[in-house]
């Protein structure tokens, strides 16, 4: 049986890999990571205002006027502390690579085409396989318009493409008015994969402090339903590889990624939730799936439920949408008249 796949152009033993997460903070997390089961590591984020802040600028406007009013002091988190630095994520992309022998792909998280750019080039330079560049942008400005919301993201890909050799993954959200079009012209501009989706996390509010507050959800397996889809729509429509993200917690999520098209499938929640070694147990979960029903490889079975080769493609369209609200009948024991 053979679980082999390729992504971005890395040959890869399976196609689960380890997310960007705090478990990939550390190179002792890094090997726990390896000795579970990844067939190949994210890591951790570094931040584009992690490297502005580098130059002291970032301080002096976060911190100017911050004692005017005690809750200024919260808004944003103590960068030192955030994350590690730009010169130790460095370090750690070097030990990584001397440390464990799946592939390492650095994460990049930025806004902008300012100079954070350049460290795209310096984590090759330290090693990195490929490089995720997660764009991690919310338009609140009501006089944005979507175009140059989508001009935003395709100046960073282009930019950093520009700057490495490696491969390039893009990490986006759902939120394009036609996803299918911007996945197209992210490829164009220089994307070697698409990964979908991001989680945007959303803040709560306490009603006791009466203050707005992070809460950080893990994620769930019916997640998996919206990368899933799109990985459907866009199998044979958009030339690159897909790696789904979001929901992917045990085997059959993997099998439902990989038969709607992607060449990869992401993990942190269930890792967090259960330890890096639960990578093996779902790979052994797939061997005996995939045994019962007669595959031979992960090739065999990649795209056989995406849009082009599934019976009824509308299922992935609007007609998917009526039938879905056809489908719910209530218990008659249920209801009460009152």
């Amino acid at each position: 049986m053979d679980l082999s796949t390729t992504y971005m152009g890395l040959k890869l033993k399976h196609p689960i890999v380890a997310s960007a997460s705090p478990l990939s903070h550390t190179l002792d997390g890094i090997r726990a990571l390896e000795e579970g089961g990844a067939s190949a590591i994210v890591l951790y984020s570094l931040f584009e205002e992690q490297i502005e802040g580098e130059s002291h600028m970032l301080d002096h406007y976060l911190s100017y006027g911050t004692e005017t009013f005690a809750e200024a002091l919260d808004y944003f988190p103590d960068l030192d502390n955030y994350n590690i630095g730009p010169e130790q994520y460095l370090n750690l992309i070097r030990a990584a690579k001397a440390e464990v022998n799946v592939p390492i792909i650095a994460s990049l998280n930025g806004v902008s085409t300012g100079g954070w750019i350049e460290y795209a080039t310096r984590m090759e330079e330290a090693g990195a396989d490929a490089l995720e560049l997660n764009i991690y942008y919310i338009a609140t400005d009501p006089t944005v318009s979507s175009a140059e919301v989508e001009e935003l993201y395709l100046n960073i890909v282009r930019a950093v493409r520009a700057a490495v050799k490696i491969p390039i993954a893009i990490k986006v959200g759902p939120f394009f008015s036609s996803f299918a079009n911007m996945a197209v012209r992210l490829v164009e501009a220089g994307a070697d994969a698409l990964v979908i989706f991001n989680r945007f996390y959303q803040p709560d509010l306490d009603l006791e402090a009466l203050e707005v507050v992070p809460n950080l959800v893990l994620s769930r397996s019916d997640e998996l339903r919206l990368p899933l889809r799109w990985t459907a729509i866009l199998d044979g429509k958009v030339k690159t590889d897909i790696a789904i993200t979001s929901g992917v917690h045990t085997y059959e999520d993997v099998l439902k990624g990989l038969m709607a098209g992607a060449s990869v499938t992401m993990m942190t929640s269930e890792l967090l939730r259960s330890g890096a070694g639960r990578v093996n147990e779902i790979i052994g979960d797939l061997r005996s799936w995939m045994d019962e029903h007669e595959y031979v490889s992960v090739k065999q079975m990649r795209g056989s439920m995406s849009q082009r080769n599934v019976a009824q493609p509308d299922a992935f369209m609007r007609a998917n949408y009526m039938k879905v609200l056809q489908s719910w009948q209530s218990d008659p024991t249920s209801v009460k008249i009152r």
